[in-house]
């Protein structure tokens, strides 16, 4: 793995997203390379036409809202290009990737990880000088 360097997401790139707070235990469904699940509570967003669920704790942690059901990432995040394909552990299964992409994640210590294509990560995060 290259070095892990912090950056911020780009202001003018919000996703949207509702809570799902519907009277369920969750569900599963197959996104990047795997099996994922979302528990009550989590949040469906939709980020420039990719559709995902992401923990509520985590979600919380890192989003402020800009609008009726619009929010951007306002906490930084930590990442490194992948020198070769694998996968990473979520908070919802497991998301693999090629070698190239942005292992990233929302704490300093690596933990609340997830991974993006290297051309999706450089138009939506900017290093923090």
């Amino acid at each position: 793995m290259g070095e892990r360097l912090r950056y911020l997401r780009r202001p003018d790139h919000p996703v949207v997203a509702v809570r799902i707070l519907l009277d369920t235990n969750g569900f599963s469904y197959r996104k990047w390379g795997a099996k994922q699940h979302c528990k009550r509570g989590d949040w469906l967003v939709d980020n420039d036409g990719d559709v995902y669920t992401v923990d509520a704790d985590s979600f919380a942690r890192t989003y402020r809202s800009v609008g009726l059901g619009t929010y951007v990432k306002a906490t930084p995040i930590w990442a490194e290009r992948a020198d070769s394909a694998g996968s990473v552990a979520t908070q919802e299964g497991r998301t693999n990737y090629n070698a190239g992409d942005f292992i990233v994640s929302n704490t300093e210590d690596g933990s609340d990880a997830y991974a993006i294509s290297a051309e999706k990560f450089e138009t939506m995060y900017e290093l923090d000088e």
